[in-house]
This record gives C-alpha cells, structure tokens and sequence, in this order.
C-alpha cells in the first residue's frame, strides 16, 4: 500500500476534484485504489454519492458508517479501532467522509504533546487515521490510498498526514498559493521532525506509520484564467511557483526555469470550465461522459483531453509512489 495526501491550506485550489478524478483513472486502470475523505466538510463524499445514500451512511441507527466510526470507541475510552466501512462505488472503495470531524480538534491537539511523555493512548488516538486507513487497504487488497485533507494547519490534518507517503500539493496561479506555500513547507517539516521525535518515545506493539510526507509535487490548476483575469497576472504567478516551491517545500534555491519545464510539476491541469456542469449533473468525473450526458460538439475533444491530462498525471503520481500501474512505472501513457 501507498498512501498520498492531496494538500494545501489555501482553500479552492481543486483539490477535492483532484482527488475525485484521480481515483477514477487508477481504478479504471485496474489499480485497487481507496479514496479517503478526512476533510470535515465532506466534499468529496458528496462528489461519489447521492444525497440520499449520505443520509442513510450519517443518519441510519447503530455504528456510523464513516471515516469516524472506527474511532469512536477509542475516542470515548470504551475499546480499540474498529474495522472500517468501505463504500463500494463502482471499482474503487470510498472511506466516507464525516461532518463531525471537526469535533477531533481538540483531542488530536491534547494528545499530541502527551505522545512525548510516551503515553500508549496518546500514540492510538494520534495515529487512529493511520489504523483506520491500513485496515481499509488491506480489506480492499488496494495497491493506493489516496487522501483527502481540508485546507487547514490543525492537528485533524497532522493526524491524517502523517499517515501519508507521499504529499501532492494543488495550486493555482496567484498570490494566495504563493503564500500558502511559505506556510506549508515549513510546518510539513515540522510536522515531520515532531512525529519522528515522538516515535523514539513510542511504546512496543503499536501500529504506527513512518510519517514520511515526502513531497511528491504539485499541481497546477488553471481555473483562475478567467476573462476578468488579466494574462500579464496570471503569467507573473505562474512564473514563481517553481521557485517558492523549492524555496519553501525543498529548502533548495530558485530557479529561472518556467512552471511547464519543472520537474516538480506533476500537471498543468486546465480547468475543462464546461465539462465540470455536466460532470456534476450526471455525478460522474468529467472524461466518463458520453453525447447523452450534454457531452456532443465540441465537448467530445474535451472529454478526451482531459482524459488524457488526468491519465498522464496518474501516472506521473504513481512512478513518485512507486506504484506499478499496467506495467508503466516511467510516467509515459500506455
């Protein structure tokens, strides 16, 4: 299994999309992937199902069914982590977002310090996303976890992202993302330098992840082009985002080399304005609509490119995370 994190704290950079879309291409690509929902806004469970199946996941008697029931007993001091319900949603397995999410704030906060007196329960309720996440793989056998955050620096993110291998953070051209970065990068580092500090401390028997949050790069997205947007801006913040990404994400120099020749640019995604209409209409991402979801004329070559933009960013992911995906690990489409 390998865990990837979809993050920035500066909100409307497409990350859920990202991940919505992502999933889809790697489980049509045969990869038993699992897309988890730890953003307390449940954005992205709302984007795989029907309102009506949220109502009977949230609403429905006994345990709930979401990314939180697992932890509930743990939480209220009446047991361990329980085996999670993984939502079937066509080939792909979803761990279903929960509004009472945001409720953990606290308690992930409290815990955290307390890991460094070496505390058994400290280290359970810190590391319980990790739990949670591991037993879903292995009952879904999945080769990928792909993880969604809310675009926050709380401890409900520290939680869920220590439990990642890899990090892709989404961007967009302007000043917010720019700035988002500076926060970023640091405190991913801090974040990291504070786990492995803990796990000297950590007491024998537990199950408790690495905490390697390596960066695995970032993504463009392009829907700040807007016709009210002048190009000359939209240029300039292009233009800086190499650099701010290694000066805050790496700790290396700036470059002089523009975003579309940067290796650490997995995707110059654009925004497929049309297309996401109809995508939502028909709940379904983008480059799965035919001519009877509204996609005829001129968005039948858009559904098609964006297929391909998203199937090669798949596969530019997957070659960082080391996952094997039809034989292609090399970033080329098959």
């Amino acid at each position: 299994m390998r865990t990837v994190a979809f993050f920035n704290n500066k909100g409307g950079v497409g990350k859920t999309t990202l991940v919505y879309h992502l999933a889809w291409v790697y489980a049509d690509m045969g990869v038993k992937v699992v897309a988890v929902d730890l953003d307390p806004q449940a954005n992205l469970s709302a984007m795989f199902l029907e309102e009506d199946r949220l109502e009977e996941l949230w609403l429905s008697p006994g345990p709930a069914r979401t990314v939180l029931g697992p932890v509930r007993p743990l939480l209220e001091g009446e047991g361990g982590i329980e085996d999670p319900h993984v939502e079937a949603v066509g080939d792909l397995g979803l761990l279903v977002g929960d509004l009472s999410l945001s409720g953990l704030e606290d308690e992930l906060s409290q815990q955290w310090p307390q890991c460094l007196e070496g505390r058994k329960r400290a280290f359970r309720v810190v590391a319980a996303f990790h739990e949670v996440l591991s037993r879903a793989s292995e009952a879904q056998e999945a080769d990928l976890v792909l993880i969604d955050v809310g675009p926050n620096l709380g401890s409900i993110n520290r939680s869920a992202l220590i439990s990642a291998d890899h990090v892709v953070i989404p961007l967009v051209p302007d000043l917010y993302s720019i700035i988002g970065l500076q926060n970023l990068g640091p405190r991913l580092r801090e974040w990291r330098r504070g786990w492995n500090e803990r796990l000297e401390k950590s007491p024998e028997g537990l199950h408790l992840p690495r905490g390697l949050m390596n960066p695995a790069g970032y993504v463009v997205t392009q829907h700040a082009v807007r016709l009210d947007r002048p190009v000359m801006a939209y240029a300039r913040w292009t233009g800086r985002i190499p650099s701010a990404y290694r000066e805050s994400v790496l700790q290396e120099g700036s470059v002089d080399f523009a975003v579309e020749e940067d290796p650490c640019c997995l995707a110059l995604l654009k925004h497929y304005r049309s297309l996401m209409p109809l995508a939502m209409e028909a709940r379904k991402p983008m480059f799965h609509l035919k001519p009877a979801d509204g996609a005829i004329g001129g968005h039948t070559a858009s559904v098609q490119d964006c297929h391909k933009d998203f199937l090669l960013l798949a596969l530019r992911i997957a070659q960082q995370a080391g996952v094997k995906v039809g034989g292609h690990q090399d970033g080329e489409a098959p």
